[in-house]
Order: C-alpha cells, then sequence, then structure tokens
C-alpha cells in the first residue's frame, strides 16, 4: 500500500494545546495560497517516482481536517477526486480533533471516498486533558469514536503517553478505555518538549518532567502488548524523524528508531519469562522468523546482553541460542527446551 502524505500543519485546528509546534513536528511549512494545486502537485510527484501499488490512499496530515471551514475541505477533497477517477487513488485518510465529528461531516467525508478517520483522543483521562489545553473532554473522544464506527469509515486512534498530570495508573486506564472503542488502528507518540510550544516553559520552570526513555518505552510496551492481542493494529511508535523536530527538541524520549526499540523490549520481555520458567541445567532454543532478527537480539545486542546477564546471576546454569526459519511469519517464537 502506498500512502501520499499531504501535510497541512496545524491548519483547521482551534486549539493551541499545550505540547504543539506542528512546524516543528512534521517539518513542514504550507502555503495556503491554492489548496488544489498542493494536493495535485504532491499527489503527481508521489505517483511518478513510486512503484504501482495495488492500493494507493492520499493521507492529509498534520492539521484537523474537519475542523477546517467545510468550502476549504471540499476543495482539498475535490483535488483528489481525479486521481481517484483515474484509478491511480483508491482512497482518503485524514486526521481531526474529536471535537469536530458528527454524523453529517462522517457522511460528507464518505462521498468523497475517505475510508480511515484518526482521532487525536492523546488521553481519556480528563484532568490529563485539561492541563494538556486540548479543549475537549474524554467524552467527546469516546462519542465522536462511536460516531466513526457506525459510519462505516475506519476508526484511528492517537495517543500521547507522558502528557502533565498522567501517571502509569491513568495511562493504562486509557489505553483499556481505547480497547472498548475497538478501533481499527493506534498510533502513539510519546509527549516531547518541543521548542515554540507551551509545555517548553513549564518544562524550564520545574513544573513539568517527561518520561525517561525507559518508562516510555515500558509505557508503548505494554499499549503494544494489549493493542495487538486485541488485534488492533499499531501503525506507528514514536514521531517521525525529521530535521527540523530534532532541531527544536528540548527534551523528552526521543528515538529516530523508537518503535524499534520498543518491539526490542517486547520480545525481551517474552524471551526473558520462558528462559524463567526453564529448569535448571536446561538449553533453551528459540525460532524466529529471519526477519525479526534485529528486534529479537535488540540494538547493539542489548537484548541478547541482558539475557545473559540474567542468566549469569541466576548461577542454575541454563543456556540459551537461537535460530530462523524463513517460512515463519514475523512475530513468531517458537522454543525448545533441553
Amino acid at each position: 500500500m502506498l500512502v501520499i502524505p499531504v501535510f497541512i500543519p496545524h491548519q483547521g485546528c482551534p486549539q493551541n494545546c499545550l505540547f504543539c509546534n506542528q512546524i516543528s513536528i512534521s517539518g513542514k511549512r504550507v502555503s495556503v495560497d491554492d489548496d488544489t494545486q498542493l494536493v495535485q502537485n504532491t499527489v503527481t510527484e508521489w505517483l511518478a517516482r513510486s512503484r504501482k501499488q495495488d492500493i494507493t490512499q492520499v493521507a492529509f496530515y498534520g492539521g484537523s481536517f474537519t475542523c477546517l471551514d467545510s468550502e476549504r475541505q471540499q476543495r482539498f477533497l475535490n483535488a483528489v477526486q481525479p486521481f481517484i477517477a483515474s484509478g491511480d487513488v483508491q482512497s482518503v485518510r485524514l486526521s481531526t480533533r474529536p471535537d469536530c465529528i458528527d454524523e453529517s461531516v462522517c457522511e460528507l467525508l464518505k462521498e468523497n471516498h475517505v475510508t480511515t478517520v484518526e482521532l487525536g483522543v492523546q488521553s481519556l483521562d480528563d484532568t490529563v486533558l485539561q492541563a494538556s489545553w486540548r479543549g475537549h473532554s474524554a467524552a467527546d473522544s469516546v462519542q465522536a469514536a462511536k460516531v466513526i464506527k457506525k459510519s462505516g469509515i475506519e476508526l484511528g486512534i492517537q495517543l500521547m503517553p507522558g502528557l502533565p498530570m498522567e501517571s502509569s495508573r491513568s495511562w493504562l486506564a486509557t489505553i483499556r478505555q481505547v480497547l472498548s472503542l475497538r478501533p481499527d488502528c493506534v498510533r502513539i507518540y510519546p509527549t516531547l518538549v518541543i521548542g515554540g510550544a507551551a509545555l517548553a516553559k513549564e518544562y524550564s520552570d520545574g513544573r513539568y518532567s517527561p518520561l525517561s526513555m525507559n518508562q516510555a518505552i515500558a509505557y508503548c510496551c505494554q499499549a503494544k502488548e494489549l493493542f495487538e492481542d486485541a488485534g488492533i493494529r499499531i501503525l506507528r511508535m514514536g514521531l517521525q524523524a525529521a530535521d527540523s523536530l530534532e532541531e527544536q527538541l528540548i527534551a523528552g524520549p526521543y528515538h529516530p528508531a523508537f518503535g524499534e526499540m520498543v518491539t526490542a523490549r517486547h520480545w525481551l520481555k517474552r524471551s526473558r519469562k520462558i528462559l524463567a520458567a526453564a529448569p535448571n541445567g536446561s538449553q533453551t532454543v528459540f525460532t524466529i522468523s529471519d526477519r525479526d532478527v534485529s528486534a529479537f537480539v535488540g540494538p547493539k545486542r542489548c537484548n541478547m546482553n541482558r539475557l545473559e546477564e540474567l542468566m549469569s546471576f541466576d548461577a542454575r546454569e541454563k543456556t540459551f541460542t537461537y535460530k530462523t526459519d524463513t517460512t515463519f511469519s514475523r512475530g513468531t517464537l517458537k522454543y525448545a527446551i533441553a
């Protein structure tokens, strides 16, 4: 599947959230002089340089699409329709705020081949939302999610662990509430302190502390396990790397390969649990897909080193090794204990 991104940073959004600086996050500055030209140029360029795909989707990222005035929304959507008519593009996806969705909005989107709407939920704790200046409630998010699901549009939910006033308990409560909404997909972006955002002043004044890298990985690993067990796709963990983001980053758990670090932690937890249950003096042989080797081993072999440390502390003569099987699907883990 080819996803063609059209960036409209902060456009349409009626709120200036505590954590937000969309230009730094997306690295895009967009002229609003000609919406139609922006879309047509972007789609044409991507189609020209990309291999033909069975499914191609245009995605409006960065802004709150359905908070735009209706004429502007229609201009953006109209600009995509010729590509859909030609068969070069099959659908549209967009992101928006929970307080900018209702039944009539969903009907308009469906008429224009929008098949996925991602809601910037961020948290389902009202205390956290108020502290983050979100301007909407958890109830608004729940209602918007239900409206989207009822309309037949695919529902995506975006979450931000580490917001002000959030605890590990409220983060877990948010995950469980999201699970009850049965979204089709989620994105998880740990909160960062970005220059130009109001949160930067909170941080410099000592009123806000971001998650450590280890905390952020643990939070996201917990979410990954629960969402994947429920059959909910995780589209991304961590913000997309961008020069402007790295230049404006003040503090917080940012790494260009953050998602890979979370996946590696997940493999460590799985393999550690198996080794802990293995009998004294045994050898455990793990079998994984050849495509999972880097995640299983971990960045700079951190998983292997950690497991070896645990085995040496254990002092019960347990050993382990791994092998690959090209027929395994990604994420498959089998083991034999001898």
